[in-house]
């Protein structure tokens, strides 16, 4: 009976894609690297959900320029349509062209056929990453933010890989998009959407990827300095915040003090940077009160 799967190939291929990503400073662990594998295997969107700052949206980034190709993003938002996710006209030049073919003896079908061609078309998003001559990456950001509506039209487009404009016709993708949708957990996404995705979740990293990742993306921090940082966030995460610090803040904190020279952490330091870190200011109060049990947990000195 053949296996399902080659156990021998794989790895080389995993790795190839830990590599890939890691060359463009993402530190990714294997379960990311399968999902992506995967999803590009059989080209599927992939679904990624997880905290915010924990580097969703980086995943695309990373993918694009690791494979050298065009990163199309779609921001979602409460509101967004098909419009602003498609194509729009531009009415404003279409308006110019027939106000300078006023008097020609242009025929009226000559007109419209001009009119309506891709000179006056304000290609967006989903319509942009079908009609290139390379399979871009689409990243389309924060789904959960975007009404019911948009995402069961998406439904559509990630069935079809097809946009029909009624004055033009109907365009279909010749080269499939990679498609990464990142979520927040906003509000809870439809089962359709879910089955016709792969699954990935991106949890907070732990303290030797977080350090690796600091390592990575601020060379020249003071090593002792990037271990304090990395300890004193993991700490943090486990307090009762509004809202938890994610890796992007632990990589502006960590170039933040990096610029400025420090070595260490101490009580001054922490409390005159926390606005890089806490984005609220009840989460502030409340890690300033919480000091210095924070720096025992850490095994910081306290400069108090």
């Amino acid at each position: 009976m053949k296996p399902p799967l080659c156990y021998v190939n794989m790895p080389k291929e995993l790795s190839a894609i830990e590599d890939m990503l890691n060359e463009q400073g993402y530190i990714a662990n294997r379960s990311i690297a399968m999902s992506i594998f995967l999803a590009m295997r059989l080209g599927k969107p992939l679904l990624v959900e997880g905290p915010a700052g924990v580097g969703k949206t980086e995943i695309a980034k990373v993918m694009a320029k690791a494979l050298d190709t065009r990163l199309i993003r779609l921001q979602c938002y409460e509101g967004l349509d098909a419009t602003h996710a498609l194509y729009e006209w531009n009415y404003q030049h279409q308006l110019l062209y027939l106000k300078m073919e006023e008097g020609k003896a242009t025929n009226s079908s000559t007109l419209q056929e001009n009119i309506f061609s891709d000179t006056f078309l304000l290609k967006r998003p989903i319509l942009e990453a079908i009609t290139q001559d390379k399979s871009p990456v689409l990243l389309i950001d924060e789904i959960d933010r975007a009404d019911e509506e948009f995402e069961s039209f998406l439904l559509e487009v990630l069935s079809d890989w097809q946009v029909t404009i009624p004055e033009i016709g109907t365009i279909k993708s010749v080269h499939k998009p990679y498609v990464i949708i990142t979520g927040n957990r906003v509000r809870e996404l439809s089962e359709a959407l879910r089955r016709r995705c792969l699954y990935l979740w991106v949890e907070y990293p732990d303290f030797e990827k977080e350090l690796a990742i600091v390592q990575g993306k601020v060379p020249g921090i003071d090593p002792q300095l990037s271990i304090q940082i990395c300890k004193f966030m993991q700490e943090l995460r486990q307090m009762k915040l509004e809202k938890a610090p994610g890796v992007a803040e632990t990589i502006d904190w960590a170039a933040a003090l990096a610029s400025l020279h420090f070595t260490h952490l101490d009580k001054e330091i922490v409390e005159d940077t926390l606005g890089v870190v806490l984005k609220d200011w009840q989460d502030i109060r409340h890690v300033q009160d919480s000091l210095s049990e924070l720096f025992d947990k850490v095994g910081v000195t306290k400069r108090f």
